[in-house]
């Protein structure tokens, strides 16, 4: 069935939807009524309407969706695309774009946690690394930082951060002053925490 839902079985000529409703027909075990049933040519046809879904193909998003609950990841956009026009507007820069930026700044950057560490050594420091449809960005978030946005930092599996641009002996990162949870809905990213 996962296969199915993640697009592994389109190559037989199937949508998602089609392929999981054939999954299923599969694995249901026929009646004793119908299995000894000679079937007419019309018969066999309406059988091949019903192989086919009755629900509407997946849409681009509900397949990134898909793709992350059955494998974690997916081989479509990335989740934040969808979103880009909506964060542009709210002034909300690309990973890509960090390097041109001035050294202090202070800006917004948006993404998918993919990871957050709080080594013993790094005196209450965590470090966060965020992923957009661009690339990586690093965030670095200071003991006071973390006190207060705690719940947002452990929780969302997309961040939007407030801070300051560091550009530093080639690493870019941002020292953030703020951190908030984005959207409620979308897909599962888990995040590879060390803490």
């Amino acid at each position: 069935i996962t296969l199915a839902a993640i697009g592994a079985l389109n190559g037989f000529g199937h949508d998602r939807r089609t392929a999981l409703w054939q999954v299923e027909r599969a694995v249901k075990k026929e009646g004793k009524l119908l299995k000894k049933i000679e079937r007419t040519t019309q018969e066999m046809e309406d059988v091949d309407a019903e192989t086919s879904s009755p629900l509407p193909v997946m849409t681009l998003s509900e397949r990134v969706e898909t793709d992350y609950a059955g494998s974690g990841l997916t081989p479509g956009p990335h989740p934040m695309s969808f979103r880009r026009r909506e964060l542009a507007m709210r002034g909300v820069m690309r990973a890509r774009d960090l390097s041109h930026g001035r050294n202090g700044r202070r800006l917004r950057v948006a993404g998918a946690v993919i990871t957050r560490q709080r080594p013993r050594t790094a005196k209450g420091f965590v470090f966060l690394t965020l992923e957009d449809e661009t690339g990586l960005v690093n965030i670095v978030v200071s003991p006071q930082v973390f006190s207060s946005e705690k719940r947002a930092i452990l929780e969302g599996a997309f961040l939007l951060v407030e801070g300051q641009l560091q550009l530093l002996g080639g690493v870019v990162s941002v020292k953030a002053c703020r951190c908030y949870g984005l959207w409620t809905s979308g897909p599962d990213v888990e995040s590879h925490d060390f803490y």
